[in-house]
């Protein structure tokens, strides 16, 4: 027998990996492995394109040719999609009002003042000694000049109770005043500030936040509402919880006026029964419901609604990408898990947000005719390698899981990836169940990048992947379990007091106010949420007597078993049940990473041997 190149590729929501094997009639050697990002939507056509990379490099690493491939083997690639179904959104639009909550880095004075906002231009030609004023300096007036007019005003008996800057200026003119006032600067569409309107300025002292204007009785009192104008004003209260400094601008004929767009309501059909559920109920809600209709059949959406368009609009994706009709999709799995949204305010002048309680669906859609067949057909034809469907991805991980030293059946694997997370026993006789469940990493880079409010999904990967660290000076930082970093070479001046992203060889500072306890709460919850819930649901289905306490140890694969905190995470929540996890080291050098592709590659060597 001539010898052979046998390649296995596993194509996963994030990654596609693959593993070249050397064969022949009396041995068989593991040549070369690559890992590539997935292009397009798993087990779609739009997957050849990374396939065909991965390859490339993969052969490029041993000095060879694609072309010299006796045959590609790939996973059976079940598409999973995951999207927000938003809660009731709250647009909360303050007309004829605004204010100005944000927390600069650098405000000035402290305390609150309360007053009629006046242009400073205005102030010097038309200022009258009975009415105080709060102060708005646009970027064209230097702060030493601003400083001078306001002290020589003071002295003539004019009431200064406050500032608006549009330039960091706010700690430059407080250095300089007389008479100390609280000063909110960096307020960048300083123009749309109401003029001539009665408004209150708060700026709590260093390493405090502002307790008035953050209370709705507070505001009530500033700004003498009745008890309907306070429930009106309890939203911009709230978004300012937290903040150092904030002002609030309110006119006589100012109300809130909110505009709710219902989350709707998802029809959870299962083998016993079917139930409708209220997205309002929260993911608890949905779960609970979730394990009472047995096994899933499908889930609809209300239409007209936040989650009837996300159902049946990642449907619609899938029917355009593998050609179907969008009645052929069908929702296998489902998970559910609470988180916040956040949400613009109309009026506000920063840019401020208020976060609304949301609920974060990851769904599971299989389509009746199997996708995979076409990629399989197509690479075939671009490649003129035979290429086979080389069976269920957590089958092949399981092959692959036992190349792990110190492994042997019976095994029980947990495949955590991008998009779900599969688990499956193999016992004694070599009897395989498995699970495929929605939801790993990309739900909880989604989690993150909602509650941090980021625009960038690349960032909201990274804080997921690396520690956190606050830049305490150009040497050295506070990580985020408290120790110190010592660095012989100065960082970038850009980071220096903010918190940074630590990454492998270099630091990302992070855009975003947020305390360093507070991104890392959010990163640790998102992850505990969806791989430790979707841990003991794989487990506890996968299991024949459904008692996960008759396991006593787990291997865990993937991506996401990499992470420096998920396996200690699940160990932890697995060792309540008396049960010992840890991750596996396949063909006892690459970690817990190309488990399936190793598995697809072993399978054909083990299904030749058999015709032999």
């Amino acid at each position: 027998m001539r010898r052979q190149l046998i390649a296995g590729i596993d194509i996963g929501n994030s990654s596609t990996e693959a593993a070249i094997l050397e064969t022949s009639e009396n041995d068989a050697m593991f040549l070369t492995q690559h890992l590539v990002p997935t292009t397009g939507i798993k087990g779609t056509v739009t997957n050849i394109k990374g396939i065909i990379s991965c390859l490339q490099i993969a052969m490029s690493k041993i000095n060879r040719d694609i072309s010299e491939i006796t045959m590609i083997r790939i996973n059976d690639a079940v598409p999973v999609i995951g999207d927000l179904a938003m809660d009731v959104i709250s647009e909360t639009i303050i007309t004829e009002s605004s204010m100005i909550g944000h927390n600069p880095d650098t405000p000035g004075g402290e305390g609150i003042g309360i007053g009629q906002t006046i242009l400073i231009e205005q102030l010097l030609q038309h200022a009258e000694e009975s009415q105080p004023y709060i102060v708005v300096v646009s970027q064209k007036f230097d702060y030493e000049w601003v400083a001078y007019q306001f002290n020589r005003l003071e002295r003539n008996g004019i009431q200064i109770k406050g500032v608006i800057v549009q330039k960091d200026d706010g700690v430059l003119i407080h250095n300089r005043l007389q008479e100390k006032i609280p000063i909110v600067d960096e307020v960048t569409m300083i123009d749309k500030v109401p003029i001539g309107k009665k408004a209150a300025i708060e700026v709590a002292s260093p390493g405090h936040v502002i307790r008035m204007l953050s209370n709705p009785y507070g505001l009530s009192t500033v700004f003498d509402l009745t008890p309907d104008e306070t429930k009106q004003v309890a939203p911009i209260a709230k978004s300012l919880v937290g903040n150092r400094s904030a002002v609030v601008i309110r006119t006589p004929a100012g109300q809130i006026a909110e505009r709710k767009i219902e989350s709707g309501s998802i029809n959870i059909i299962g083998s016993r029964m079917s139930i409708k559920v209220d997205v309002n109920d929260g993911a608890a809600g949905i779960m609970d419901s979730y394990k009472k209709i047995g096994v899933l059949k499908d889930v609809l959406g209300e239409q007209g609604t936040n989650a009837g368009a996300m159902l049946n609009g990642l449907r619609q994706n899938l029917a355009e990408v593998t050609d179907q009709n969008i009645h052929e999709i069908h929702i296998t799995d489902l998970l559910a898990t609470d988180t916040k949204i956040p949400t613009s305010i109309r009026g506000a002048l920063a840019g401020e947000i208020t976060m609304e309680s949301g609920v974060a669906l990851a769904s599971m859609v299989q389509t009746q005719k199997t996708s995979i067949q076409a990629v399989s057909a197509l690479l075939e034809e671009e490649l003129g390698v035979s290429v086979e469907v080389g069976g269920v991805e957590a089958e092949m991980a399981i092959a692959g899981a036992l190349t792990t030293p110190g492994t042997e059946r019976p095994i029980v694997i947990l495949d955590m990836g991008g998009g779900s997370t599969d688990a499956a026993t193999n016992d004694e006789n070599g009897m395989v169940r498995t699970v495929h469940l929605a939801g790993a990493g990309d739900m909880v880079t989604m989690l993150v990048k909602t509650e941090l409010s980021l625009h960038d999904l690349d960032l909201a990967e990274k804080i997921k992947k690396f520690p956190l660290g606050k830049l305490q000076s150009l040497y050295h930082m506070q990580l985020e379990d408290g120790t110190y970093l010592f660095s012989e070479e100065a960082c970038s001046p850009e980071a220096f007091g903010k918190v940074v992203i630590r990454e492998e060889k270099s630091i990302t500072p992070l855009p975003i106010h947020h305390s360093m306890e507070q991104i890392r709460s959010i990163r640790r919850e998102a992850k505990r949420k969806v791989f430790v819930t979707n841990a003991i649901r794989a487990l506890e289905q996968v299991i024949p007597t459904r008692n996960i306490r008759h396991i006593s140890f787990v291997v865990m694969l993937g991506g996401s078993a990499l992470d420096f905190e998920i396996p200690e995470m699940i160990n932890e929540e697995l060792s309540k049940y008396g049960i010992v996890a840890g991750f596996a080291n396949i063909r006892g050098t690459e970690g817990p990473r190309n488990a399936v592709a190793t598995g697809l590659v072993l399978s054909s060597l083990k299904r030749r041997d058999n015709r032999i």
